[in-house]
């Protein structure tokens, strides 16, 4: 068979390994004419390298970033029919169909590594892996067995184009995102639907009770609609998260931070509870002592009576708002960076309300791929009469050492510096982990005063 790699990344490296491992005749196709690829591998690169796919049995759609109607308009309708992914194809041959997919706008990485360890202390062998970091067809290599536990974390860029869906499928809070990718909110909406649509009736679909959106996406298909914070799911009643009457610990108990995470919490009691975890001992256990993700509301240090943390992950402005709310001290915030196609309103009435004493504003405006989306946030600070901002938008954008420089002459002893940008890292950064870690760094490279 004649196997087409579209996107030669990690997901794509792994697709070839995989299907040159079938036996198949294998040509990798990327955008990129100065990538390293495997020795003899048959290649077309450029930018024309999503034409003439009709010579190819099979297409893997292994870098999520490209679009299928990029395919489409390269090509034609009919070529979606030889289109598929990473994900779907993980789904196809996995040996254990204890899958358990977690998707949603925000919360996904911290859920599924909460899902897993929750059921690894209760003993089940689990892999995890999927959009979190290892890619689905790489967990093969674990030697899945019938009876262990897959958790994938599944964002939207994976799920617009696919076939299979989990056991157990969970939806976060949805808000809108990527907007710079899909064509509008109900293509977003549609592509995380997709992730239920071929449940049947002996599986299940938690969602997020207090979310329209999560409501609807797992709507989508068969399996058997579970919510959480509320009964029956887990929930907080009083300060107190339980679930069928069982206490898991208190809210105060929780180690991450803000209220966003107890919808965390929740959602991964829920689903232990759902895959037959019924001892809240190592329910309780992991919810009590798992501190977080790099990157995710992430203690740096504290200095001169200032603490430091790194939310870089934090790529929204719903995810901005929440990480403003976890902190009642006066904060410098640092927010900017690429235009992912949403509007900031809502985040500067969070702004004037949350005890902000100072917001660095930062961002390029020479990256005309990635244009950044600060100006549009200044607009909406200025609409919102907030003055408080000092901006080191420019072109090239600043360095951190700059970030931290202003951010440092604004904060007081007993503030808070937050790294939480509201925006995609692309302007200044690769990604928003190289953001966060040269935040970091040069958090960590600052000396007492």
């Amino acid at each position: 068979m004649k196997v087409a790699i579209l996107g030669y990344g990690s997901q794509g490296v792994s697709a070839y390994e995989y299907w040159k491992g079938l036996g198949d005749e294998v040509t990798i196709c990327d955008s990129r004419e100065d990538i390293e690829l495997p020795d003899g591998a048959p290649r077309v690169l450029g930018p024309d390298f999503l034409k003439d796919l009709d010579q190819f049995d099979l297409l893997v759609r292994a870098a999520p970033i490209i679009h299928p109607r990029e395919i489409v308009e390269a090509n034609s309708p009919e070529i979606l029919k030889k289109v598929t992914t990473n994900t779907d194809e993980f789904f196809r041959v996995c040996p254990s169909k204890n899958v358990i997919g977690v998707t949603g706008t925000k919360g996904k990485g911290t859920t599924s590594t909460l899902i897993t360890k929750m059921l690894e202390a209760a003993g089940r062998k689990v892999h995890l892996g999927g959009n979190i970091g290892i890619p689905p067809l790489e967990l093969l290599k674990d030697n899945i067995e019938p009876d262990d536990w897959v958790v994938l974390e599944l964002a939207s860029f994976q799920l617009i184009h696919i076939n299979y869906s989990p056991h157990i499928g969970v939806c976060l809070m949805v808000v809108p995102e990527h907007l710079n990718w899909h064509k509008d909110m109900e293509e977003y909406l549609d592509a995380k639907s997709q992730m239920f649509a071929h449940q049947t009736s002996d599986d299940i679909a938690v969602y997020y009770a207090d979310n329209e959106h999560s409501k609807r996406i797992a709507a989508a298909g068969a399996g058997h609609k579970f919510p959480y914070y509320k009964s029956p799911g887990a929930f907080v009643n009083g300060n107190m998260i339980t679930i069928n009457g069982a206490p898991i610990c208190t809210t105060d108990e929780i180690k991450l931070l803000g209220r966003h995470n107890w919808q965390n919490v929740c959602a991964a009691v829920t689903v232990a509870w759902l895959a037959g975890v019924r001892d809240p001992e190592p329910i309780r256990s992991v919810a009590t002592s798992f501190t977080g993700l790099p990157y995710h509301l992430e203690l740096v240090r504290e200095l001169d009576g200032v603490t430091y943390y790194n939310d870089s992950f934090g790529t929204t402005p719903e995810t901005c708002i929440v990480a403003l709310e976890a902190f009642t001290a006066p904060k410098v915030v640092i927010i900017g960076g690429a235009d992912k196609g949403v509007g900031f309103d809502e985040l500067a009435e969070a702004l004037a309300n949350n005890n902000v004493r100072r917001i660095i504003l930062i961002g390029n405006t020479e990256n005309k791929e990635q244009p950044t989306a600060s100006p549009k946030i200044a607009a909406a600070l200025e609409a919102r009469g907030i003055t408080s901002v000092t901006s080191l938008v420019k072109p090239g954008g600043p360095t951190m050492t700059e970030v931290l420089d202003a951010a440092r002459a604004a904060a007081q002893p007993g503030d808070v510096v937050l790294l939480s940008a509201a925006t995609a890292s692309f302007d200044m950064f690769p990604d928003y982990k190289e953001r966060g870690r040269q935040f970091t760094e040069a958090v960590q490279n600052l000396t007492p005063n």
